[in-house]
């Protein structure tokens, strides 16, 4: 029975998914917490602790250890790696691992060595920053001005110059230790230094994970000139090519196949972002089928047929591991939000959803919030402290019902409002997070969208999940649909849309976009 290996190394944890396409099961899921079981790295949440709480840098041999730990524990819980026909993987996006020339010798890696020990001697610089990085504003501004403007990256790239961004984060590397950059050979991703290492070669970055460095130009498909002058000398020559990601990038690494029993020959796909992949698992990745995490924060994004770019540089576009381009925007104001409404009025979720469904209408009577309990990225506002407009009980804060449907009405306008660049009629939603269970939230969402609401059941690592999924389509040629529906399946519950309530919502809209503009000029 044919089984496919999906490796996603994320900020707090590496993971293996292994499917059975056959028998329609994943057959393992298991995880490496970094905090947990490789306390000696000093990274208990993913990351070193610094002085300077805008930088959060890991140690990238923590992800070799991680993965050397994982693949064994597994073979000795009696897990049989030589099923493996075909492996791919996902990796924390934007993080970046930089390399010496040692590193294109090093990798024909001896077995009977840890692998951390033989790829130490390759780094050139010591740390890697990742996501979480919010250190590099100046170069940011930097890499605009020379490139022509904020406009100009965005139309290139997908995004506007971004702190956490590759391009940012390898400027501010090239400014900061100057011999230490010379020195470098490559510089790659979480996802492609990982795929190096379990293929024994130096590998490519795919466009799903490439377009979040600020770097490759989307319509080409390659490295844009522009931006590589403008963020660093040289750079093109330490980034490998990019490519497609059903790209084959090569075989399992020997030293592999001798320590852990894969099989001689077991295909390796391009590794991608934990976003692209997290788009596969989740089954949605045609135009027309959204998918919104309602968590911490609420990230709405969805597969394109072009890449058009978001004009006010709130959105991200990506590549599409299955082919083509996803969108991608992120609201700051999530869960903590509705939560804060919930405490101030003692509510739990049946009555927050009570409030919603029996107590209020659409449109809420008028009354009218703007969501941003802290400063929000989606529009970017920086004042915290939510705005209250309507009613005298509303705007006191002593209409309970009214708040909880405020909240909710507030954050799918603003997820409706500024999704709307993408130019994809949005037919379907599939939801997950903590926040999916609450039906009083779900129905708003399906009445501001227009749009069936779908509940992803047993869909747990979705990073994960989608690298092994990528790797059975691309490597054993199973289709898409039969995999979805094997995989990624939803809730029998669909929430449909209350096509009644529109005119409200249409009307609501416009207040609150009038409302963005006179409180914070947007």
């Amino acid at each position: 029975m044919p089984q496919y290996l999906g490796l996603d190394s994320s900020t707090q944890s590496l993971t293996a998914v292994v499917v059975d396409t056959d028998a329609g099961k994943v057959v393992l899921n298991e995880s490496v917490n970094f905090g947990r079981d490789l306390p000696q790295y000093q990274c208990p949440n993913g990351f070193l602790a610094n002085p300077d709480p805008l930088v959060k840098h890991s140690d990238p041999l923590l992800w070799v250890d991680a993965l050397e730990l994982l693949l064994g524990r597994c073979r000795q819980q009696g897990f049989d790696w030589s099923k493996i026909r075909g492996i791919s993987g996902s990796g924390q996006q934007h993080g970046s691992v930089y390399l010496n020339e040692r590193f294109f010798e090093s990798l024909s890696f001896d077995p009977a060595t840890p692998l951390a020990g033989q790829l130490k001697p390759c780094l050139s610089r010591l740390t890697a920053p990742i996501w979480m990085d919010s250190s590099t504003n100046a170069e940011c501004v930097e890499i605009a001005q020379a490139a022509g403007g904020v406009a100009e990256v965005v139309r290139i790239s997908g995004s506007r110059p971004i702190e956490r961004f590759t391009g940012p984060q390898i400027r501010k590397f090239a400014k900061e230790d100057r011999p230490a950059y010379a020195k470098t050979a490559r510089i790659h991703l979480v996802s492609s230094f990982m795929a190096s290492v379990i293929a024994g070669t130096d590998a490519p970055i795919d466009f799903g994970d490439g377009a979040g460095m600020n770097l490759l130009d989307l319509a080409a498909g390659e490295w844009n000139g522009k931006l590589l002058l403008a963020t660093a000398p040289k750079l093109r020559d330490k980034l490998s090519t990019p490519v497609p990601s059903h790209t084959q990038i090569g075989e399992v690494a020997a030293c592999f196949v001798k320590k852990y029993g894969f099989s001689a020959g077991t295909p390796v796909l391009a590794f991608s972002g934990d976003n692209p992949c997290s788009l596969v698992g989740m089954g949605a990745i045609q135009p027309g089928t959204a998918v919104l995490s309602l968590g911490t924060s609420d990230t709405f994004f969805a597969a394109m047929r072009k890449p058009v770019t978001d004009p006010k540089g709130y959105g991200h576009v990506f590549g599409n591991p299955a082919g083509g381009f996803m969108s991608l925007i992120c609201l700051k104001n999530g869960s903590l939000a509705r939560e804060a409404v919930m405490k101030k009025f003692g509510l739990d979720w049946d009555a927050f959803a009570k409030a919603i469904l029996e107590q209020t209408e659409a449109g809420n009577g008028g009354n009218l919030m703007l969501p941003f309990f802290e400063a929000e990225i989606t529009p970017l506002v920086l004042k915290a402290g939510p705005q209250l407009f309507g009613t005298a009980a509303f705007v006191a804060w002593r209409n309970g019902p009214a708040a909880a449907r405020a909240i909710v009405e507030a954050q799918a306008i603003n997820l409706k409002l500024h999704s709307a660049w993408i130019g994809e009629k949005t037919k379907a939603i599939r939801v997950t997070g903590g926040a999916s269970k609450n039906v009083g939230i779900l129905q708003v969402l399906a009445d501001v969208f227009g749009a069936k609401l779908f509940r992803l059941g047993g869909v747990t690592n979705s990073a994960a999940l989608g690298a092994a999924l990528r790797a059975a389509n691309g490597v054993g040629g199973a289709a898409w649909e039969v995999l979805f529906d094997r995989f990624a399946a939803t809730d029998p519950q669909v929430i449909s849309p209350n096509r009644s309530n529109a005119k409200a919502y249409e009307k609501l809209a416009k207040e609150f976009t009038a409302r963005l503009k006179d409180t914070y000029g947007l």
